[in-house]
């Protein structure tokens, strides 16, 4: 059965003129809902704007557009806009889900595409459309895909309007993407910024805080988070506190829920042996040491005695200061920050570190992009083709540990240098399970004034 989400309780057409115009502020009280996101309200207010005023862009000659498509990671809110943009746009909605067989569904979605047509103005919802069909290359032709394209073209002109959400593109054929059947694309990246603290702040209004909570840094440790995790690290946090017995949430239960929901690390079980978080402490030490040297206050967190993650007991969280600007600096001192661990170790216990195979596999990858992707080492190491000569493929291959080396070289003489900054950071880590942004900077600035005195 075609499902319909009927607005007639909102819907004012009858009572509405065709001239009648409507207001931007009338349209815009339906986006309340979503949170942030500011330029993306901003293009589907427009939308909805051509849609409840077309008598006024049918003046200037302007037909309403065939589609919209919100494409982004699962999570971010895709749904909820889409939701909100047929809230607004006063339409009968028929949505469309893949909740049925292959053949079935695709009768399903003729029969949405008639009912809309049938109904129109109207709206057809296509949700996660692409998981219609199998994603792989291989399925780009599939009968759900070319069905959809086939009923976007025979609606054309009946006033339809196509409002479809995706993760990602890949297994969907270009022909269905292009304009003139999705003529707008708008892509939702992660909140970020000003967008995730609004986000915080939302959601810690709907629990029992501490006075004074710092939304800023909240919302620095959920950088790159999905708006589900942001609420389901709130919430998590909600239950660290409860399960406490606490009369309130404190920043210490936002750090545990974030290193359990985002990073997927499990509670301390304190079997651990002195020399497994002394090492680690000191490992982490030796990434956290070199971002704040090279990127000072990039340092998000550091978590040793979490349990095993990935082989790993404990990880450095840093953050980018600009998240505008990417520059060939900036990835050189992400090499460096990498690099942190693996020197840091060998400077401290002259051994070599067997936790740093991760670490080693970015690294190496960073600077095979400089190479491929950037040209940085000159033209005798760009891979143009992928019919390269042995010679070639040496003379990368020997650059290439060439840069690393010097990279580590000059991470080694950071550490040495901020020796007494690294034996207390990691001194610090031995003793806690998490080590905030904010605590590494003052034993920095503690260093530092201990130097000065002597």
């Amino acid at each position: 059965m075609v499902r319909k989400i009927f607005l007639r309780s909102l819907r004012k057409m009858e009572k509405q003129t065709s001239k009648e115009t409507v207001s931007i502020q009338e349209i815009e009280k339906h986006f309340d809902r979503v949170i942030g996101y500011k330029s993306i309200k901003r293009e589907l207010i427009r939308i909805c704007d051509i849609m409840r005023n077309e008598h006024h862009y049918a003046s200037l000659g302007v037909s309403v557009p065939n589609g919209l498509l919100l494409e982004g990671v699962p999570g971010i809110g895709k749904t909820l806009m889409a939701k909100c943009l047929i809230k607004a746009s006063m339409r009968t909605a028929f949505v469309c889900r893949k909740d049925l067989p292959d053949g079935d569904f695709v009768k399903h979605i003729k029969g949405v595409f008639g009912e809309a047509v049938k109904n129109a103005p109207s709206i057809v919802f296509l949700d996660d459309m692409d998981k219609f069909a199998n994603c792989d290359d291989s399925h780009k032709n599939s009968e759900e895909f070319i069905t959809i394209q086939s009923c976007m073209d025979d609606v054309k002109g009946k006033n339809v309007f196509v409002v479809a959400t995706i993760n990602e593109d890949d297994a969907i054929p270009k022909s269905l993407l292009r304009a003139g059947r999705f003529d707008y694309r708008i892509k939702v990246h992660p909140p970020k910024g000003k967008d995730a603290e609004k986000i915080v702040e939302y959601y810690i209004k709907q629990k029992k805080f501490v006075a004074g909570v710092d939304v800023k840094t909240i919302a620095r440790l959920l950088d790159t988070a999905s708006c589900a995790e942001f609420e389901t690290v709130i919430n998590e946090a909600g239950i660290y506190a409860g399960e406490q017995r606490k009369t309130v949430i404190t920043m210490d239960d936002i750090v545990k829920a974030c290193v359990k929901v985002i990073y997927g690390a499990p509670e301390n079980d304190g079997d651990y042996s002195e020399e497994q978080i002394k090492t680690t402490a000191y490992h982490e030490a030796g990434h956290a040491v070199i971002a704040e040297v090279l990127e000072p206050g990039s340092v998000n967190f550091i978590s040793v005695r979490r349990g095993q993650l990935e082989g790993k007991l404990g990880f450095t969280d840093t953050v980018r200061n600009n998240d505008y600007y990417f520059d060939k600096k900036y990835m050189e001192n992400k090499v460096m920050i990498l690099l942190g661990g693996k020197a840091s170790t060998e400077i401290c216990f002259g051994k070599t570190d067997l936790g740093v195979s991760s670490d080693m596999r970015s690294v190496f990858n960073i600077v095979d992009r400089f190479m491929d992707d950037y040209c940085t080492y000159g033209f005798d190491a760009y891979e143009y083709s992928y019919k390269m000569s042995d010679k070639f493929y040496a003379n990368k291959e020997e650059k290439m540990a060439c840069e690393i080396s010097k990279f580590y070289e000059q991470t080694k003489r950071i550490l040495i240098e901020n020796r007494e900054f690294l034996d207390r950071l990691a001194k610090t880590l031995m003793t806690q399970d998490v080590v905030m942004g904010a605590q590494v900077i003052e034993i920095r600035e503690a260093c530092k004034k201990a130097s000065l005195v002597a």
